[in-house]
């Protein structure tokens, strides 16, 4: 057992040790994942039954599918019930449970909640649920919807926390990444099932097919509009709606291994989501 998960093994045998819970287990909500189990926080992972994370590789969520995932020597386990939460915590693992709706938020009563969905909309998440709640990006307003909210767009202010407000609208526009912007993100031609032929850390032409998108009376090629690494591709015999995300291109043919370690805006994230649950933490222990 690793240093985290033996701090996970202490803290979940502590008599009235609370739970943090993470609503959403894709790439941006891993990495705040990550840091809080590593810096010794029992957390409880909600996910939906059918998510559809790009970046696969570095995303908690694929346990829904694969039973178990693992990213930079964390691992996630689903659990099909929240009374296995504390046993799969004290073998030093996440424990994952399918339940987008968070029924089981009022049960378990939380000592935090956090909502990394990245809906972009609030799905149900109140600032009741928890004695603190935090939102990740756009969809919620500080002091209202949720005690605090982390800015997520990519800039000067990326990983504010903010207290009153909102975070910055999403604008629909890729960030930049060598040079390159709406062009990396691949987008379904058709509404369909999606078929791949290439994998994630694949290098990929411009134009080049990584896949079709199957319909009714045939398929539709997807290809690339840039040459670069494939640093995410949705999952095989995905159902995909026209305009979904499917892919996403890295132009950098020196970062390969990006693919499979958390982003650094994750871990921005993330930074901000543990400052604020560790002064939370230092408040009540001072009171």
């Amino acid at each position: 057992m690793n240093g985290a998960g033996m701090d996970q093994a202490a803290n979940a045998d502590k008599e009235g040790e609370e739970m943090i819970i993470i609503r959403g287990a894709g790439d941006i909500a891993t990495g705040t994942i990550h840091r809080l189990f590593c810096a010794g926080f029992p957390v409880l992972v909600l996910e939906t039954d059918h998510p559809s994370a790009i970046r696969r590789k570095v995303a908690f969520s694929e346990a829904v599918y694969d039973g178990t995932a693992t990213v930079e020597g964390v691992t996630a386990v689903r659990i099909s019930s929240a009374d296995q939460a504390e046993e799969t915590l004290l073998k030093g693992k996440v424990p994952l449970l399918v339940d987008p709706k968070g029924e089981s938020i009022r049960t378990m009563k939380p000592e935090a909640l956090v909502d990394a969905i990245l809906a972009k909309k609030n799905l149900g998440t109140t600032m009741d649920m928890a004695e603190l709640t935090i939102a990740l990006g756009p969809g919620f307003e500080a002091g209202k919807d949720v005690h605090y909210v982390i800015e997520t767009m990519r800039g000067h202010d990326l990983g504010r926390i903010i207290s009153e407000g909102f975070a910055l609208p999403n604008t629909g526009i890729p960030g930049v990444i060598g040079g390159y912007g709406a062009e990396r993100v691949i987008h379904s031609p058709a509404a369909g099932v999606f078929r791949g032929m290439r994998d994630i850390a694949d290098e990929v032409e411009a134009g080049e097919k990584i896949g079709n998108v199957m319909i009714e009376d045939g398929e539709v090629p997807v290809c690339t509009q840039i040459a670069g690494i494939l640093r995410g591709i949705i999952r095989d015999g995905y159902p995909v709606s026209k305009g979904f995300k499917l892919a996403d291109v890295d132009p950098r043919l020196e970062e390969r291994k990006n693919c499979f370690t958390i982003s650094d805006k994750a871990r921005c994230i993330a930074g901000s989501v543990l400052e604020v649950v560790c002064a939370a933490t230092a408040h009540r222990y001072a009171e």
